[in-house]
């Protein structure tokens, strides 16, 4: 009997390459805790636009928030709506930002060199990140 005949042969190979398309489905399908809180993170920080001014403001003022920056006001965002703020006054590392809670819309941009002096109007609260 050759190989290709052989019953046993062919089970086993016909069980081995079931293994591993088990083994590919369910690593496929395996979402990690931390990976599904990160896709939510990244989807609710999707959620938060930036106006054309705060666009410019950042881009002038060469600002760049990090990943992290943005998942961390995305959260912060979400509780200072749950708390029923509308317009919020967010200071993190050396930044200031004001943002339209109820349209997740970050308004302006300021930094650490342009905030001395600067008198924030039309906000009903303020976070220190």
């Amino acid at each position: 009997m050759s190989d290709s005949t052989n019953p046993f042969l062919i089970q086993e190979a016909a069980q081995k390459r079931a293994a591993q398309e088990i083994a590919l489905r369910e690593q496929q399908q395996a979402v990690p805790a931390q990976g599904f809180k990160n896709l939510l993170q990244q989807a609710q920080t999707s959620r938060l636009k930036f106006s054309a001014h705060a666009q410019e403001r950042l881009q002038s003022r060469n600002i760049q928030l990090s990943p992290q920056s943005l998942n961390k006001l995305g959260e912060m965002v979400d509780k200072v709506s749950e708390k029923g703020g509308k317009e919020s006054l967010f200071l993190m590392d050396n930044l200031a930002l004001v943002v339209s809670v109820k349209n997740r819309v970050v308004i302006t941009a300021v930094d650490g060199a342009s905030m001395k002096d600067n008198v924030f109007t039309n906000i009903d609260s303020a976070v220190v990140m």
